[in-house]
């Protein structure tokens, strides 16, 4: 059927799980994004450099102190979560009553900072990370490399965990609560100000455990959180600031719009997803899951 079209099924499928993957990574950047944003209100536009710690934290793990990839990926994002810790209790902190701009360009600052360190230490040039599940198998369509669908799989399944956490838990519950009426949440004697610190935590370390997912597939580069962060932010529009769920669905969903459009016409696969973002703000513009305030 597909060559009736004039698209061979393996280049197609390869594309679709190209697609996947990328959507794998965008589902859980932008997740790290709106839970930062939804329940910090904090445009942390340091997300890309944070991806890339991660990725160094993993490879450095394992070239300086021979822990696997497996470990590292409990490890890296703990290290880079901590470092997201004394960014908050430090730097955030002090604008959280502020407009937004103040965040975005401390955060954008910070990016150009960290990447510019990694830079000058590692240069820009891509360092190698093995593969922790070598092989693959043939579908007869197409040829699974092991590992790209592990990575696809456990995307999915730490997308929805953060999701269930946030929006079906108590202490979602208290989270969602404190951004809201913080007052009133301390009357319950939990720590709002700890509480705001471990939540920009753990969106940081989202963004490093995504970081090590790509080590294998991406060279481990300081640039390489650059372009993808861009690509996020646009994701986060297009689903909607601060929606858990709409940033996973949009995630998933722009990366099999990019792989297909490499198939259809590959030029247009790197404007693609700014192109659905202007459409979709021409139509709704709090995104296709936001709420309107």
């Amino acid at each position: 059927m597909f060559e009736l079209i004039g698209i061979p099924p393996q280049a197609l499928f390869g594309q679709l799980l190209l697609g996947l993957i990328n959507g794998a990574f965008y589902a859980m950047l932008s997740l790290g994004l709106a839970v930062i944003f939804g329940l910090l209100n904090v445009i942390n536009f340091t997300h890309g450099a944070q991806y890339m710690m991660g990725a160094f934290a993993a490879w450095l793990l394992l070239t300086v102190l021979g822990i696997p990839f497996w470990a590292a990926l409990v490890l890296a994002p703990i290290i880079v979560g901590f470092t997201g810790v004394l960014i908050e209790r430090l730097l955030l902190r002090r604008i959280y009553h502020l407009d937004h701009l103040y965040g975005f360009l401390l955060t954008f600052g910070l990016a150009l900072i960290i990447e510019g360190v990694f830079r000058w230490k590692w240069g820009s040039s891509g360092q190698p990370y093995d593969n922790p599940i070598p092989g693959g198998v043939n579908l007869g369509f197409m040829f699974l490399p092991y590992y790209r669908g592990w990575v696809v799989i456990a995307s999915l399944v730490i997308c929805l965990a953060t999701w269930y956490a946030i929006e079906r838990t108590r202490l979602g519950a208290y989270l969602r609560a404190a951004t809201e009426n913080p007052t009133l949440v301390r009357a319950f004697g939990i720590n709002v100000p700890r509480m705001i610190t471990l939540t920009y935590a753990f969106g940081v370390g989202l963004a490093a455990l995504a970081g090590v997912l790509a080590a294998p597939i991406q060279q481990v580069s300081a640039l390489m959180g650059t372009n993808l962060v861009l690509v996020v932010f646009a994701v986060v529009v297009i689903g909607g600031m601060g929606s858990i769920m709409g940033s996973i669905l949009t995630g998933f969903g722009l990366g099999l719009i990019e792989g297909l459009t490499k198939v259809a016409y590959p030029p247009a696969s790197n404007i693609v997803i700014f192109v659905v973002m202007a459409l979709v703000l021409l139509v709704k513009p709090a995104g296709l899951f936001g709420r309107t305030k």
